[in-house]
């Protein structure tokens, strides 16, 4: 799958559908009484009368179970700090998202900035490594950003995310894996390659611990730093495998519901007639829930 693939499954829910009928008869006429006008029927009012019905989420992205307790622990110990990141630097968010809308790449990888730096430009490793995405001289270089004397581009949020994008492109041509392109961005692909033989695997959650330990926990922390500030996961915290049967079962659904959905006018005079189809509502979490008729 194409990096470019993720657009059309990154804006959740994954299906936007209005509800035609937004005028019906109470399912009870004594509801309503012998000459009571038909009432506006809201979401709620129309699961209370509906007496037969199915209700069917669509396909979620899910946390890997192995990882659930380390999201949650590093999001109790890290709450203040991964708040306060948030608060001071929204422009850079901000900057780093446009870059990669351009670049095509998934937004979401902007929170790979906060593990490397916490987003400080002024970040510099022990091993050279230096600004918001730590790169090291010779590999921003061959980006193209400029480092020499008093010169270093690295320090600089919108040139370095350029070259980010750049590098996290050519790692995900390499791999075609989110959670392996991370693993690169911290300890180079040769160890990950490594890692891929030694284990006779290409998932993460099998060849982790092939890798170096301090590349093994970027990832989780990434992931953790994701779930933290979106409440949920997305592509970039899925294998290639995972991702393959997301996709699939977002397909699925898609296909299951109906083509064409009723007019005002033809279910108006109806409530029974209100049930014989889909109908997708968006909960407060983002969330598509399919309610139909059994």
């Amino acid at each position: 799958m194409k990096k470019h693939l993720w657009k059309a499954f990154t804006t959740y829910p994954v299906l936007f559908l209005a509800v035609a009928a937004s005028y019906a008869s109470p399912a009870d006429p004594k509801l309503a009484g012998n000459n009571s006008p038909a009432k506006k029927v809201s979401f709620n009012d129309t699961l209370a009368v509906a007496e037969s019905k199915t209700i069917s989420a669509a396909p979620e992205i899910k946390l890997n179970s192995s990882i659930e307790k380390f999201v949650k622990d590093y999001a109790k110990h890290n709450d203040e700090m991964l708040d306060g990141i948030k608060t001071r630097h929204t422009s850079s968010f901000s900057t780093i998202e446009k870059v990669f809308e351009k670049q095509g790449l998934p937004l979401e990888l902007k929170y790979l900035a906060v593990i490397e730096s916490k987003l400080k430009n002024t970040a510099t490793s022990g091993v050279g490594a230096a600004g918001i995405w730590q790169l090291m001289p010779t590999t921003a270089r061959l980006l193209g950003l400029r480092v020499a004397g008093k010169v270093d581009e690295r320090r600089y949020t919108y040139k370095s995310s350029v070259a980010a994008a750049k590098y996290l492109d050519d790692l995900f041509e390499m791999y075609d894996d989110w959670l392996l392109v991370i693993a690169a961005y911290n300890s180079g692909p040769g160890y990950v390659n490594k890692a891929i033989k030694r284990s006779g695997s290409r998932d993460f959650w099998k060849l982790q611990y092939f890798l170096p330990k301090e590349t093994r926990m970027h990832v989780k922390k990434f992931i953790a730093t994701h779930y933290y500030y979106e409440e949920k996961g997305s592509l970039v915290t899925l294998t290639k495998t995972e991702r393959e049967k997301h996709l699939q079962a977002v397909k699925d659904f898609e296909e299951s519901l109906p083509d064409e959905i009723p007019t005002e006018e033809e279910n108006n005079d109806s409530t029974q007639n209100f049930f014989n189809w889909v109908v997708i509502m968006q909960d407060d979490f983002a969330k598509l829930k399919a309610i139909s008729r059994k």
